[in-house]
């Protein structure tokens, strides 16, 4: 009966009941929070049904009064620019909010690009996060849940905290560039409302109303209401990796209650050797799910020994457990994800020393993402530890099928994290998504539209300014053109400029080919500032974005090609092979063109096609060689002039 009661009770404050008749405010609503200037804006909250309310804010008293359900709004107009500022509410109980500040406040949205800390990526922007420290930059992180019965009236937590050193894992680390860089130019306060979370659908960000005319995802959203398969799905998943793990402890040849490879004592004399990084499939392993055991010795100096030291291994694809001559250093719980492991000193022996590794992957393809950092790092020593290695297969077990994760069916993350939030006045919207999107690239280009206006909808800013970041580079290089699903999704996104009040900030030449998650966040994080300088706050001077393309006029055997927001003059910089354009003819076979800058324009051609009707500019996953940008240093957006 108490725990009824008590998820009773959970359920009235969530939903916005003022259980004891007291007044109740948003979690938005709180110490440190930043208010939009400028706008017309709303504080909300709950209280009893007709409660009268009192409400002190910048030397101004404002008295109102909640309705016959509880609920109560007080409108504020064209607040100024500064703070900190005490705002206090009374009624049958009183409630202080403190050091409030008014300036821009942003909402930031998407996957794991956007999800991804300052912390993360703290190896790049060392100088960065020492100098941090900046109470007119705050960020609140939206809990990441769902909800797929009804949109929330609120959230479940949340506070809203300022940059410094020690906040470096809360803020989203484009986000946080995009704020340092505004507050720098505007010397106002910038608020970063978070909500993002990894491996997210768009559609996870709409609500049910705008997803109707997408049956599929329609369908997904009617099944999930329904509690009983949302608990089938997690059951049956559950009993699925509590069988194949107990399975793989009882069969893996390597644990301690068999041969003990953890063990420096272990022979292997019959293990096979193996080339880190890599993955299982390109080697013996192949179509391999289970278990794998690498081994590794190397020397360790007396300084390595005597101080703190860290173990790199790149990004393990699985779940690894790491050993230190026989003693578990730490454990990855799973994804391509990076493990880099803290040593404290006296961890080694000087001397000759034993690293095991055991990779567990339970679907897709294990092992050693290739391409990173696999090393031991110390003050003043590192050891390379990329190679060679040795492995053995410990147990060979059945794939299991690929996991349905239930936030990412539509809408829940909307209901549970969007649409609470949707009295708070904002500046505009950052967007960093699309990589779960590529395998339906050209539906994308009706989803993000339909998302934006379902957001503009919501918010009731019909002109509110919404910035997104088109897809890096990413995977293996192409030799020869080629078709690219993350080619028509970036087309996708370019083609969304169509709508009013958005911007692009175009990140094709600072992606990894093996690293979905770029670390050089700054970059996104400043173009993103630079397309807000003529969106969001109508600075006609700013060259906003790279060259974009505009036409194209045929002249026997090349291609000529206008652009516009070409900025001061367009140039070619990188190196490579060819300057990623293309060029076909009417059999529509693509092969690599040259290129040259000539009044504005670029000229395209190729001895191989002596008519040509088509070009296609960095038309790939991860295009190679030469990029065009603009003489202020923004790259120009991937295109083509077919629509094949």
């Amino acid at each position: 009966m108490k725990s009824l009661q008590k998820i009773l009770f959970s359920t009235l404050i969530l939903f916005g009941v003022s259980v004891f008749g007291q007044v109740r405010l948003p979690k938005l609503i709180s110490d440190g929070m930043i208010l939009q200037r400028d706008a017309k804006i709303k504080i909300w909250g709950w209280a009893s049904p007709n409660e009268s309310i009192s409400i002190t804010f910048v030397n101004k008293k404002y008295q109102i009064k909640a309705n016959n359900t509880g609920e109560w709004e007080l409108n504020l107009s064209n607040l100024k620019p500064g703070g900190p500022f005490l705002m206090t509410i009374k009624a049958s109980n009183t409630i202080e909010i403190n050091e409030i500040y008014i300036g821009d406040v942003w909402l930031c949205s998407g996957q794991s690009n956007m999800a991804m800390t300052v912390g993360e990526v703290s190896k790049s922007y060392q100088e960065d996060i020492a100098n941090s420290e900046n109470k007119l930059i705050r960020t609140f992180l939206v809990p990441r849940e769902v909800d797929f019965i009804a949109p929330r009236t609120d959230l479940s937590g949340g506070s809203w905290m300022q940059a410094n050193p020690k906040n470096q894992w809360q803020f989203s680390a484009a986000a946080y560039f995009f704020a340092k860089e505004l507050q720098a130019k505007l010397k106002i306060p910038i608020g970063l409302v978070n909500a993002s979370l990894g491996s997210t659908y768009a559609e996870c960000w709409m609500s049910e109303k705008v997803l109707k005319p997408f049956p599929d995802r329609y369908k997904e959203i009617q099944q999930a209401k329904n509690p009983e398969y949302i608990m089938g799905i997690a059951n049956k998943e559950k009993e699925e990796e509590k069988n194949w793990d107990a399975l793989l402890q009882k069969t893996d040849e390597g644990v301690a209650s068999k041969k003990n490879w953890i063990s420096n004592a272990t022979k292997t004399n019959d293990w096979v050797e193996a080339k880190v990084a890599g993955y299982w499939n390109t080697n013996s392993l192949v179509k391999i799910h289970g278990a794998v055991w690498y081994k590794k010795e190397i020397e360790i100096s007396k300084s390595i020994v005597l101080q703190e030291s860290i173990l790199e291994l790149g990004n393990i694809v699985g779940i690894d457990s790491t050993y230190v001559n026989g003693k578990l250093i730490g454990n990855g719980l799973g994804g391509n994800k990076p493990r880099k492991y803290v040593l404290p000193a006296n961890s080694w022996n000087e001397g000759l020393n034993t690293i095991t590794v055991r990779i567990c992957n339970k679907r897709g393809n294990g092992g050693f993402a290739p391409g990173l950092n696999y090393a031991i790092i110390s003050k003043n020593e590192k050891i390379d530890l990329s190679g060679i290695w040795k492995s053995k297969l410990g147990a060979k077990l059945d794939q299991l099928p690929e996991l349905i994760n239930i936030k990412l069916i539509p809408s829940g993350l909307y209901n549970a994290m969007i649409e609470p939030i949707k009295k708070f006045k904002f500046k505009g919207a950052i967007w960093y998504q699309g990589e779960a999107n590529v395998r339906r690239p050209v539906e994308y280009g009706k989803i993000l539209p339909a998302l934006i206006n379902n957001w503009r909808s919501l918010f009731n800013d019909p002109k509110l300014p919404f910035l997104f970041v088109q897809l890096p580079n990413f995977m293996v290089t192409q030799d020869l053109p080629s078709e690219s699903n993350w080619a028509l999704l970036r087309e996708s996104q370019l083609k969304t400029l169509a709508i009013p009040y958005t911007g692009m900030a175009t990140t094709i030449d600072i992606g990894t080919w093996n690293d979905i998650h770029p670390h050089q966040k700054k970059e996104v994080g400043t173009r993103l500032a630079i397309a807000a300088q003529k969106v969001a706050y109508n600075n006609s001077k700013t060259v906003f974005s790279g060259p974009l393309y505009k036409s194209m006029q045929i002249e026997k055997d090349k291609i000529i090609l206008s652009f516009s927001t070409i900025g001061s003059a367009m140039q070619f910089k990188g190196q490579g092979t060819h300057t990623n354009f293309a060029i076909a003819g009417e059999d529509k076979k693509f092969v690599w063109a040259d290129a040259k800058i000539e009044n504005g324009k670029i000229t395209v051609w190729s001895a191989a096609i002596p008519n040509p009707i088509a070009v296609r500019y960095a038309w790939a996953d991860n295009p190679e060689g030469e990029k065009l940008y603009n003489t202020e240093g923004l790259p120009a957006s991937p295109f083509r002039t077919d629509s094949w």
